[in-house]
């Protein structure tokens, strides 16, 4: 190590010990780093998108590292390119130990302008078709900058490498994957109402490692994105919870059957319209009603799409058309559809795979399907739970209505309008819902009170083996008493 590096060094610890202390770890400040740090290494470092690279460092960067010297940013970029992105087949990968990051605000006169992050991370070698091999780990402090609404790194220090310490929650993660036969895992974490954690386990296929922004078919997980749509409608006053259906569509199936007017929004978004899962239960593939609508609950695809023609004959637009307007534009879900595109996906989507293994066929909708096979990204549709989470689609009174106990589906638990509701006690909720389909085994949770939410995606079967360890180890108590609730 340089004099120069020593006394830099040394001049920031000194920095570092008149601080009080770190800010609590809940404070928007230290969630919005955390997610800006996790984005730059998997996206980034780990990814080697350059462009993203080079937007997010400051022109006049400083990193200084000890044992590779002092960069500059156009130094910095080069080596990382040639020594870190160089060959695909041996691609060194950061992984950030979360329990060791702090962050110190910088004011100035008062304003905030920056802030410092220190923290460990470990370094692993990812070659193609084996297991990530733990390397080395070291220390790291960052200084961040404001640049206009952009976060930028100005300063970087990287030291104290040596031997690793497991990390316990990847190595947890990675040991139930091995012993589930999960191929990928996708994992989105919400803390504090911000997305702090996006992460991708496993392959993509038998032949590449799965990138942070992989995509998942996450099949009956598609039912809330339809179901904030409509609400959003109905929030614009363009639709009514409870008008009935048949002013707009009827199908030809159950037009003889009177039961038919009294489908309503309200009723299919809570799967009480009397349908089955699916027509194609029934030998003659014919929709019919099981029971009179809005008399039980009965989970419903068929419901959805029923739901899906009425719309679409209202607004003379696709669903697909709608959500883009009123979810996915707004929201900036660049990377999630209905509809299969070939050009944007084939070379992203993460494949299906049966208990032994055997792969499955890629879906490739040409049409939109309400209730099933939507294409997204973790970061995406963690975007849409924040959204759903702090309300940034609905008017006071639908919102109220959406997580509204609609109907009972067993004791402490309810379906609203497109959400499962777990009931935990002490007026506090979780909102819900998962979704299960050759090759894809998915399940999202919100946590209204406590702004927390989880995100988990998985391409195998039976993925849902590891739920349970994970609501645990992110939610704590209510994670288990939601699985209390399931498992009763």
């Amino acid at each position: 190590m340089t004099k120069k590096l020593r006394f830099s060094i040394f001049i920031l610890f000194i920095f570092f010990g008149n601080l009080r202390s770190q800010i609590d770890k809940n404070a928007p400040l230290f969630l919005e780093l955390k997610k800006e740090d996790s984005l730059f290494f998997e996206r980034g470092f780990n990814g080697c998108d350059m462009g993203y690279m080079e937007k997010t460092v400051s022109s006049d960067l400083k990193f200084y590292h000890d044992k590779g010297g002092f960069q500059d940013k156009k130094i910095f970029l080069e080596r990382m390119k040639e020594n870190i992105c160089s060959n695909p087949n041996q691609k060194p990968i950061r992984k950030v130990l979360e329990n060791t990051l702090e962050v110190f605000p910088l004011y100035n006169n008062g304003v905030l302008y920056g802030a410092i992050q220190s923290g460990d991370h470990q370094f692993y070698i990812r070659e193609k078709n084996k297991s990530d091999v733990l390397g080395g780990q070291a220390r790291f402090t960052t200084v961040w900058t404001k640049e206009g609404s952009s976060w930028m790194m100005r300063d970087i220090l990287s030291y104290d490498h040596g031997a690793p310490s497991a990390p316990k929650i990847e190595d947890n993660l990675k040991k139930l994957m091995q012993e589930n036969h999960i191929p990928t895992v996708g994992l989105g974490v919400i803390e504090n109402g911000k997305l702090t954690e996006i992460k991708v386990y496993g392959k993509l296929n038998e032949k590449t490692s799965a990138a942070y922004n992989s995509l998942f078919n996450v099949a009956s997980l598609t039912k809330p994105v339809t179901a904030m749509t409509v609400l959003r409608l109905v929030s614009l006053g363009k639709w009514n919870l409870d008008e009935p259906l048949y002013k707009y569509f009827t199908d030809p199936d159950i037009a003889d059957d009177p039961r038919n007017k009294k489908l309503t929004t309200r009723l299919i978004l809570s799967h009480q319209s009397g349908f089955p899962n699916w027509r194609k239960m029934n030998k003659d593939n014919k929709l019919t009603f099981d029971c009179e609508p809005g008399t039980k609950y009965q989970y419903s695809g068929e419901g959805f799409e029923y739901l899906r023609k009425a719309i679409e004959k209202k607004f003379h637009k696709s669903l697909e058309q709608l959500a883009k307007e009123y979810i996915f534009n707004p929201l900036g879900m660049v990377d999630t559809s209905y509809i299969w595109n070939e050009k944007k996906e084939a070379d992203r989507i993460v494949t299906g795979y049966d208990q032994a293994g055997k792969p499955y066929d890629i879906v490739k909708n040409k049409t939109v399907n309400a209730a099933d096979d939507l294409v997204t990204s973790v970061e995406d549709y963690s975007k849409f739970l924040i959204a759903v989470m702090n309300n940034d689609l609905l008017s006071p009174e639908v919102f109220k209505a959406m997580k509204t106990n609609q109907v009972e589906t067993k004791k402490n638990k309810y379906f609203g309008l497109g959400f499962e509701i777990y009931d935990l006690g002490n007026d506090e909720i979780a909102l819900s819902h998962g979704g299960s389909d050759k090759g894809a085994n998915t399940i999202a949770f919100i946590l209204p009170k406590t702004k927390q939410g989880l995100v988990i995606f998985t391409n195998v079967d039976d993925g849902y083996k590891i739920y349970e360890p994970l609501m645990n180890l992110y939610f704590g108590e209510q994670g288990k008493k939601i699985v209390e609730i399931e498992t009763k």
